[in-house]
């Protein structure tokens, strides 16, 4: 059964310029590279009309498609993908994930 990965990251203000932007999103390019990533796409926030409902407070989101959990969890050890928590983890002030098994 697939499985939706999603993730949002939150970037301490410092990194917010125009290079360090660059940078990130190039590093989440490279995501889509692994193997067991069947699709996705990283996003940033949509200019939506304001509601109550809606968290606008994130900087960049990520979502991949796996075709399964084990898939997924290579995934999460592939060295790729360690490279580029290592790369970023500091920049960060906040990350959230959110796994959605579809049905």
């Amino acid at each position: 059964m697939a499985i939706e990965h999603h993730v949002y990251f939150w970037l301490k203000e410092e990194y917010k310029g125009e290079a360090e932007r660059a940078a990130f999103e190039a590093g989440l390019e490279k995501l889509f590279e692994i193997p067991q990533v069947v699709e996705g796409l990283w996003g940033t926030p949509a200019p939506v009309m304001d509601r109550p409902v809606i968290d606008k407070s994130w900087d960049y989101a990520l979502s991949m498609t796996f075709d399964t959990i084990a898939e997924q969890d290579i995934y999460q050890e592939d060295a790729d993908h360690h490279v580029f928590i290592e790369s970023f983890k500091d920049t960060w002030e906040r990350v959230l994930v959110m796994d959605v098994q579809p049905h």
